[in-house]
């Protein structure tokens, strides 16, 4: 176990919620004495944030109670999983702070089991093999309110089912052809009782097993039974799979399984401004609307990741928001609170100025060169400080300086003096246009007596400070101003396509920035504050000749004040 388990952090302090208390009841009867959970993906596409709670939830538990939690990839569908998935997991799930250890596993690992089991329901009378299509077996299933209406293979004698299901696995029908069915019960309320699919046929290479087999299990078939196998305690599940609890039962009451797992359902994580359907995910990526599953912008943890979301912000927010039986819709914003609160502890403050205006320092010696102390964190001292150079001509933000500046605009502008950060104040004297009209220089004086940026002797003030990097030792960079995917704060909404609310400005790309010397030594994934702008990170495209950094979050939350705005 990594630093999920660091005692600084706010996920180590257990809460106690249902679930929790569930399982503090079934080992104090002694219905079990140890605890196992699991988490189980489907590796048919990258981890989003919502996994992130399913995996801190898993994995904690384990950890607070001695237990172990197995990672098993339910990989039932071999139309739509990959082995890329499977490794990004397995990267998601470590970067997050957890690991598994031994207990590595995956439900193809069980299907020699699980068709033997298929066969003890034919034997049973309990499964039979159905002629009817998918579209058919839908149109006669009913509907909450009328009961749906036998197949005409229901009856069929299990001599001959199990002589179909043989013919099925040997490969003798084409998809769709046939399928295995429950029998259980055409009339029941609930309709995922009324003879669910057990098996379907399916002429795909699977990632793992190759070309063994045709026919493969359902979820609803594999999922409890894998569950049974791995000896799990507690199946902790989202609360869509409630209505398919009674089917865990029934296939557990129904099959001579190891071990008698509790499914017990929980709210899953839902967030404004977001979507986490895999399919509309895959659809993003597929159509190009954004750069991969690791974009930025996308809710995976890949694209939290490359855009530089620490682990431990993400673990907090999960503890944070806690775990009920009640849907509801979270605010992104806690989740960027949580990563501001974290970054604002643990990154190092830099110096770069994105939209550049050159300042010439008109009293200063042209080939002086000075180095300025500055400090790489204010919440940590041990964090020490920096040389930064300092010389006649510098870079300063272009929205640091206005022609005509309002009364309580307090930085640059005609006749103003501010503090140039830990090195001199500096006075505006003067300003070049270009042809066009747009200020390209700032003519200013410094004062030899504000060194490291004191007050001068002779009292006065000033009240604006702005950061700065040497134009002589700048280096240049590419910064990639991330923000928000979506402009509405509902885009998953029935009513509408959540592709009509992509927000248009969610990646702006800035060339031409200029970062102080030290950034070129910035690691991808390196938390680093760009003074008074924002928290960023190098990106895994960034090389020495040609530096990129992603914004991770404003310094603090610009966009709500946008909405209220009306922006």
């Amino acid at each position: 176990m990594s630093d999920a388990s660091d005692s600084n952090s706010k996920d180590s302090v257990s809460r106690k919620d249902f679930i929790r208390e569930i399982i503090d009841a079934d080992l104090a009867s002694g219905k079990h004495d140890g605890t196992v959970t699991r988490f189980p993906p489907e590796p048919n596409g990258y981890l989003h944030i919502g996994h992130a709670k399913s995996i801190c939830l898993n994995f904690g538990i384990a950890n607070e109670y001695g237990g172990r939690c197995h990672l098993r990839f339910d990989d039932t569908n071999p139309s739509k999983e990959e082995q890329e998935y499977v490794d990004s997991i397995q990267e998601d799930i470590r970067w997050l702070g957890f690991d598994w250890g031994d207990n590595l596993f995956f439900a193809s690992d069980y299907f020699d089991q699980l068709h033997e089991w298929a066969i003890h329901l034919i034997r049973e009378g309990k499964a039979y093999v159905d002629d009817q299509s998918f579209d058919e077996i839908k149109a006669n299933r009913g509907n909450l309110t009328e009961p749906g209406t036998d197949s005409p293979w229901r009856d069929r004698p299990v001599e001959e089912n199990l002589a179909e299901f043989e013919k099925m696995r040997a490969g003798d029908y084409e998809d769709g052809k046939k399928v295995l069915r429950a029998r259980i019960n055409m009339a029941h309320p609930n309709l995922n009782l009324r003879d669910p699919v057990l098996y379907r046929i399916l002429h795909a290479h699977h990632h793992r097993t190759g070309d063994k087999w045709c026919i493969y299990p359902m979820y609803d078939f594999t999922h409890g039974q894998s569950d049974a196998i791995e000896h799990i305690t507690h199946s902790l599940c989202t609360l869509e799979f409630e209505n398919h609890r009674p089917l865990y039962d029934w296939f557990l009451e129904n099959l001579p399984v190891p071990s008698r797992p509790r499914q017990i359902e929980f709210a899953r994580l839902n967030l404004n401004y977001t979507v986490m359907s895999k399919r509309k995910l895959l659809q993003l990526v597929s159509e190009k609307h954004v750069n991969g599953w690791d974009d930025p912008r996308m809710p995976t943890i890949s694209g939290l990741r490359r855009r530089g979301y620490p682990p431990e912000a993400i673990r907090n927010f999960c503890a944070e928001i806690g775990i009920t039986k009640f849907n509801a819709k979270h605010d992104i914003g806690l989740l960027e609170n949580a990563v501001r609160e974290v970054l604002n502890r643990d990154a190092l403050r830099r110096m770069a100025v994105l939209d550049p205006i050159k300042v010439v320092i008109t009293n200063y010696p042209e080939d002086q060169v000075e180095e300025v102390d500055v400090i790489n964190s204010p919440e940590d001292e041990s964090a020490g400080t920096r040389r930064v150079p300092f010389c006649r001509e510098l870079w300063i933000e272009r929205d640091d300086f206005m022609e005509d500046p309002p009364k309580k605009f307090f930085r640059l502008g005609p006749g103003r003096e501010v503090r140039f950060r830990c090195a001199y104040w500096l006075k505006c004297e003067d300003f070049v246009k270009d042809e066009d009209g747009k200020v390209v220089e700032l003519r200013c004086t410094y004062d030899p007596e504000t060194k490291g940026g004191e007050s001068p002797p002779d009292g006065r003030r000033v009240k604006g400070t702005v950061h700065w990097v040497s134009a002589r030792h700048a280096i240049d960079a590419e910064v990639r101003l991330y923000d928000r995917l979506f402009d509405h704060a509902n885009p998953d909404s029935k009513k509408r396509n959540f592709l009509d609310h992509l927000n248009p400005n969610s990646l702006e790309i800035r060339t031409g920035c200029k970062l102080e010397p030290a950034l070129a030594e910035a690691k991808p994934g390196e938390p680093i504050q760009f003074e008074r702008i924002g928290y960023f990170c190098a990106d895994p495209d960034s090389k020495a000749d040609a530096l990129v950094f992603n914004r991770t979050v404003g310094l603090r939350d610009s966009w709500a004040k946008a909405q209220q705005k009306g922006g």
